[in-house]
């Protein structure tokens, strides 16, 4: 059986839309489309006509590349317009057998009870299930089929302001778009980039794109935690600007070409680059100036988000640590400057796992294959790899049990890359700590630095 599935990741600085053809439950991309985004700023719609045009484009590219025809779309969320409180349900089950209509009940009640703690201008778009209880028994991975009295869930509950949705519908449907389903970036790249041993430790995804960050925190059976931040490498491009005083385009072609966060070597530091400037002219600046520019950007915005995890109150549940994807990712020395900051966590810079040999359609492109994490989420995601029992965006409950011999066997266990393994090593080495130390020596360092520079200049 063939089914069609329709993806679009609306970005701050690209629009891609993803066409795959689902065949016994395993996806295969047929279509790709990318274009430039317009009218959407930091995850949020800032002008209708444009936002529309550039999705319209988007999805014509990848209708065109697929030969087929598709109306009807699962749209990914920013985390700008959202929160998320964690919430309880309760039933009593005289019955004894734990069915689907039973957990429907279960995580209504739960949906229910949190109604009084949502804003009535906000809609609940994900409601995710981590922890069951049955009688006296915690922790049941899967209440479905098993006997008991008293069922209990934990659940996730994710809610957007209802001005924002309806603007992010709005622009979809002027693009000829229907709307089928609606996910949270965060959720949509962890689907696309952990694997099961990390979800059964406890893992932290973090997704580094060109505006904003998103975070989300796996623990149980679902994402129990999530937090945006409005910061991403466009922030490194603008402070380059600024800093150097040179175009925007040459910035981001400076931040690209030497941008590192590894400790410059002394050759590095007698060395200069010859840059333009907003006069027409050039001039020559020091490489070390722009690695203090540079990392003192990176490593507020990892400081940061180092402080959400520890509000999430989840850091010690992350026992696979933390799993780093988006464009950003790939910037040189940020998975040594991250394990000195999310201290004693493990990090690991992923890609979207790859199904099928269709992946290359992806791979195959200028953008950086990291980036595309959301957009294949969600084809993952409409492909049946979403949390078990949660209630979607249209408040129905999304599960696996009509298709436990074929859907789920499919996608449960998608392969997974020898250099896509957890690094489960600690830093306990020598040559660890001294890394550490010289990391929090220039966090001291990097802002005195920058801040001579700009007298300097002024």
């Amino acid at each position: 059986m063939e089914q069609l599935i329709l993806a679009i990741d609306i970005g701050s600085s690209k629009i891609c839309s993803l066409i795959a053809d689902l065949k016994n439950g395993t996806p295969h991309i047929i279509g790709v489309g990318v274009q430039q985004s317009r009218g959407v700023r930091k995850g949020t719609i800032t002008n209708i006509e444009q936002a529309s045009s550039a999705i319209r484009e988007s999805v014509n590219e990848a209708k065109r590349m697929a030969g087929t025809n598709i109306s009807q779309a699962y749209i990914s969320l920013s985390g700008a317009c959202t929160k998320s409180t964690n919430m309880g349900g309760i039933i009593n089950n005289p019955n004894n057998d734990i069915g689907i209509q039973e957990i429907n009940r279960v995580m209504q009640t739960a949906l229910y009870n949190a109604k009084s703690m949502i804003p009535s201008n906000y809609e609940v778009i994900h409601v995710l299930p981590y922890f069951f209880k049955l009688d006296d028994r915690e922790y049941v991975d899967d209440p479905f089929g098993m006997s008991g009295a008293r069922l209990e869930v934990s659940t996730h509950i994710v809610y957007v302001q209802k001005s924002a949705l309806d603007n992010l519908k709005k622009v979809v449907k002027n693009a000829g778009i229907e709307v089928i389903g609606i996910v949270l970036n965060a959720y949509a790249s962890s689907i696309a980039v952990l694997n099961n041993d990390e979800k059964e430790m406890g893992v932290g995804c973090i997704d580094m794109g060109a505006s904003s960050c998103d975070i989300m925190i796996h623990h149980g059976n679902s994402m129990q935690y999530d937090d945006f931040l409005g910061v991403g490498s466009g922030h490194i491009t603008n402070d380059i600007v600024l800093g150097l005083n040179t175009p925007i385009p040459a910035a981001d072609m400076i931040k690209i070409k030497y941008a590192t966060l590894n400790e410059l070597t002394p050759e590095d530091l007698d060395s200069t680059l010859e840059i333009p400037t907003n006069t027409d002219d050039s001039r020559r600046v020091s490489l070390e100036i722009l690695h203090s520019i540079v990392f003192s950007r990176v490593l507020e915005t990892l400081q940061i988000i180092e402080q959400s995890i520890e509000r999430s109150g989840l850091r010690n549940n992350m026992g696979a640590g933390i799993v780093i994807t988006g464009g950003m990712a790939y910037m040189n020395g940020l998975k040594e400057l991250a394990k000195g900051v999310f201290m004693n966590l493990p990090i690991r810079i992923a890609e979207p796992k790859e199904v099928n040999e269709s992946f290359k359609l992806l791979k195959s492109r200028d953008t950086p294959y990291a980036s595309y994490s959301t957009a294949v989420g969600l084809i993952l995601y409409a492909s049946g790899k979403f949390t078990n029992y949660e209630l979607d965006s249209n408040k129905k409950l999304k599960h696996t049990q009509n298709a436990r011999s074929s859907q789920k066997s499919n996608l449960s266990d998608l392969e997974v890359k020898e250099n896509d393994l957890t690094d489960l090593e600690v830093i306990k080495n020598k040559e660890d700590d001294i890394r550490i130390k010289k990391i929090k020596e220039k966090r001291n360092g990097v802002t005195e630095k920058v801040v001579d520079f700009f007298k300097k200049m002024f």
